[in-house]
């Protein structure tokens, strides 16, 4: 069994208030960033304590430089970056796939930092016509390759989003939002007992949970939150125009996680 797990900054235990997660506000960022591999590694323990042979590990936050050197559970196989993680997705050798940290799509009410890809740029994003956010972004190519995501970490509006998308996957609810750029998280030591249990618990639908799938041809529309946004982007491969702050793509197939980029 190997489980592939991608990370995210937003929906780690005790990041609670937006200044958190800025690279600017050092002291802060690094605290975060120990917090990010506390959660890590609980849901790595997991894993290995079901029997897991490879639990791997993307840096998925920001420029992927968030885990602080020698704090990663020495376990674990670190992702190298986006090629590194097409060829590990695409390889076949995946079980399973886990999403911890992880927050709400864009314009979620009651969600800690929701949005999708860049806040300041991205508006609503769609797949076949479905708003969709990272954690749907992230299953699709997955689910391309035939990899289930089981289990979700984050705020309470992810885990519900990830259940309103992939099914009854395991969740660990670790905070609640105060408005978007506050959160009142859980007690550190429960919220990590509640990760490792969701890791644990979610073993048992390896099987269960089927891969996110979606129709091809696929249409991907991103509405900007402004105008020359959007006119920046049509002038990449494939993107066209369809309205003053919408862009579209159609892609025929998967073949990297940039694919679903506009």
């Amino acid at each position: 069994m190997n489980i592939f797990i991608m990370t995210d900054m937003e929906g780690i235990t005790g990041v609670d208030s937006i200044d958190n997660v800025f690279i600017e506000s050092e002291e802060h960022y690094i605290a975060s960033c120990r917090k990010l591999t506390d959660d890590i590694n609980a849901a790595v323990d997991g894993y290995f304590a079901t029997g897991a042979e490879k639990v791997y590990v993307e840096d998925g936050h920001g420029t992927g430089k968030n885990f602080l050197p020698g704090t990663l559970d020495e376990r674990a196989i670190l992702v190298d970056g986006i090629n590194d993680y097409n060829r590990l997705t695409k390889s076949g050798t995946l079980t399973a796939a886990a999403m911890i940290g992880t927050h709400a799509m864009a314009g979620t009410e009651n969600a800690f930092l929701d949005h999708t890809q860049s806040s300041k740029s991205w508006f609503d994003y769609t797949i076949n016509g479905r708003s969709c956010g990272e954690i749907a972004q992230s299953a699709v190519f997955l689910g391309r390759y035939d990899v289930p995501v089981i289990m979700v970490s984050g705020d309470i509006a992810a885990c519900e989003e990830g259940r309103r998308f992939l099914g009854d996957i395991a969740t660990a609810p670790v905070k609640r939002a105060v408005g978007r750029n506050r959160a009142v998280s859980l007690d550190a030591k429960a919220a990590r007992a509640l990760i490792r249990q969701a890791a644990i618990d979610s073993v048992r639908l390896i099987g269960k949970i089927k891969p996110f799938k979606i129709l091809f041809p696929a249409e991907l529309r991103l509405v900007f939150q402004r105008t020359d946004y959007c006119e920046s982007a049509c002038g990449r491969p494939g993107v066209e125009k369809v309205g003053p702050r919408t862009a579209r793509k159609c892609i025929a197939d998967i073949d990297s996680y940039l694919d679903l980029m506009i």
